[in-house]
């Protein structure tokens, strides 16, 4: 009989990390990715100045231009429609999968598409983000580009045999390049990276998406520009209270985030609610952009010039109190509608004109407490505490910030995940009936091993009794489906199963071979005490038996069987760790009540 351990048993070795030379590949790989999503973004800020100029100067052009600087009238009402029936009609005759802002169809794709993208996707959505964006769309250009970095690097690994987690890997990889390539934030695109898109920190994928955002990073100097995309000339308060007050703003607008999820989804309803197809939707939203624009023009467009006012106090109050309102109404009415364009400019712009406003009750420059927001609003929207703190400092080049950013980032975050069950980007992949759960904890299964819950000293049957007196003992005192067969010094023979005993009994023939013979021809898994539980239960799957003897290397002597009813134990103690409450000093010591859940 072989009890040869399969070959992921046998060649696994306990290690902090899952690791092996694939990574090496992956990252060379992610060279290339690098580099498209780098181009990918160049290509966006281009194809957004050309549709700029068209719509707002009459001109073809790929220098950059400000929609604020044009004057068409009442044009500023037309100009938004006719983007939007554009994207709308690209939308219905070439993908819907362009609408939105990019970031939730990238995870979707991630979690359920076994990250493979479309070259549809890939052309299509860079485009209809350029003519929303720059025929007035209040919208950024971080989540197309995120989308059409993950399109390339999707496209890029489908050309080769690769796994759904490598796929995966660069998948995000693209959107990090294209990220870093847009702002400069290579640190805040890795952490975005690990914070919403990969759903797991390895090495296998966080080593890849480095090579990728530090690629992008170094076209950026010759396709986009060089230093930080936001400088900021504003100084920072040199007194302890400036964290505190950091935190505060970063509570209120975490708050503000909340709104604006909530306003966003429940306008999204209303759309749904409209007696005509989806695909004039975002013209219909394009309508209340047009009526905003009327109002200020600063609303219009990704408003990158906006935010760097905020940020070094060029903007009167009026103009700022305008972008705080408006712009949060003509953005989600926008959003809402289904129209192709990101969120990340429109929060960094009513963060930071909230944190401006704040700042002028506190000491110091409002530009910095203007940081100090878009910090908060990144944080609380988009259940990314650390990219938000991160990215504030890299866009303005004011690192000596980073605890400031951190207490707004996780001031907006804890208040953010008490008052909402998902966030901006989650919600619209919940509304489809999928649940994400984007908390990182240790697989438990993964933590343990097979020694330390498997169940010693188990039930054995002795390998010469006879197949005679085996059908007799399933049939009366037989507990477990399966035990081990042992020789006489404990060392595994095989398995005997239920199935097995009701076989024989069909032969209806008196057989006094001994078990040791009848199993002789099986194929028993084993594992090892040191194999962790995870292994044991991809073992247990994969051949079908449900109770997998554990035996001492070189001996094989049993020393456990490892069950599913185990492996489940091992989910209830993990469960009961995190629920489970006891007092252990004080009054009440020592009693061990019992486990209470909330």
């Amino acid at each position: 009989m072989s009890l040869t351990p399969p070959r992921a048993i046998e060649n696994h070795q306990l290690a902090d990390h899952s690791v092996d030379r694939r990574m090496i590949m992956l990252a060379l790989m992610a060279t290339v990715v690098g580099t498209g999503g780098a181009l990918g973004a160049w290509a966006l800020v281009k194809l957004i100045a050309i549709a700029t100029n068209l719509f707002w100067f009459g001109r073809l052009s790929i220098d950059p231009s400000v929609i604020t600087d044009a004057s068409v009238g009442w044009l500023v009402v037309i100009i938004p429609i006719i983007g939007s029936l554009i994207v709308g009609l690209m939308a219905r005759f070439g993908s819907d999968k362009i609408r939105g802002h990019g970031i939730p169809e990238a995870i979707e794709t991630i979690l359920f598409g076994e990250s493979r993208l479309s070259l549809k996707v890939a052309l299509l959505k860079p485009l209809s983000s350029a003519i929303s964006i720059g025929s007035g769309g209040p919208f950024g250009a971080e989540g197309p580009i995120i989308m059409t970095g993950g399109a390339i690097g999707s496209l890029f690994a489908q050309c080769f045999h690769l796994s759904a987690a490598e796929r995966k890997t660069l998948l995000v990889a693209g959107a990090a390049a294209g990220m870093t390539a847009i702002f400069g934030t290579p640190l805040a695109a890795i952490l975005l990276a690990v914070e919403v898109l990969l759903f797991e920190w390895k090495p296998r994928s966080f080593v890849p998406v480095l090579v990728a955002a530090l690629v992008a990073l170094a076209w950026r100097p010759w396709l986009i520009g060089s230093g930080p995309m936001f400088p900021m000339t504003a100084s920072m308060p040199d007194t302890g209270w400036a964290l505190f007050a950091s935190a505060g703003i970063g509570v209120i607008v975490g708050l503000e985030a909340s709104l604006l999820s909530t306003a966003l989804y429940r306008i999204e309803d209303l759309f749904h609610r409209l007696p005509c197809h989806w695909m004039w939707w975002p013209a219909i939203g394009a309508i209340v952009v047009g009526l905003g624009g009327l109002i200020d023009a600063h609303v219009l467009g990704a408003g990158y010039a906006s935010i760097e006012a905020i940020l070094n106090g060029s903007l009167t109050l009026r103009v700022i109190a305008a972008l705080l309102v408006v712009k949060a109404i003509v953005w989600l009415v926008a959003l809402g509608s289904g129209t192709s364009g990101g969120v990340l400019a429109p929060l960094l712009i009513l963060g930071g004109a909230a944190g401006f406003l704040l700042g002028q009750f506190l000491p110091g420059d409002p530009g910095f407490w203007a940081m100090i927001g878009m910090a908060g609003i990144m944080s609380g929207a988009m259940r990314a505490p650390m990219t938000g703190a991160i990215f504030a400092v890299e866009l303005t080049g004011h690192f000596n910030a980073v605890p400031c950013t951190i207490a707004a980032a996780g001031g907006a975050y804890a208040i953010s995940v008490l008052l909402m069950r998902r966030s901006i980007l989650t919600e619209k992949i919940a509304r489809r009936g999928r649940h994400i759960l984007q908390e990182y904890t240790v697989d438990p299964l993964d933590l343990l091993q097979a020694g330390q819950i498997m169940t010693r000293d188990p039930e054995t049957l002795p390998g010469e009794m006879t197949v005679d007196a085996t059908v007799s003992f399933f049939a009366t005192e037989a507990v477990h489906r399966s035990y081990p067969v042992v020789d006489a010094e404990r060392r595994l023979l095989g398995l005997v199963s239920r199935t097995d005993a009701l076989r024989w009994q069909s032969d209806r023939q008196a057989d006094q071979t001994s078990l040791a013979d009848a199993i002789s021809d099986a194929m028993q898994p084993v594992a090892y005490p040191d194999t962790p539980s995870g292994v044991v239960a991809d073992l247990i799957i994969e051949s079908g038996v449900g109770r997998i003897p554990i035996i001492e290397p070189g001996s094989r002597r049993v020393l456990g069987i490892l069950s599913r009813q185990d492996l489940l134990k091992t989910r209830s103690a993990n469960r009961h760790a995190e629920t489970g409450r006891a007092r252990y000093v004080g009054p009440g010591a020592g009693t061990s009540p019992q486990a209470q859940s909330t």
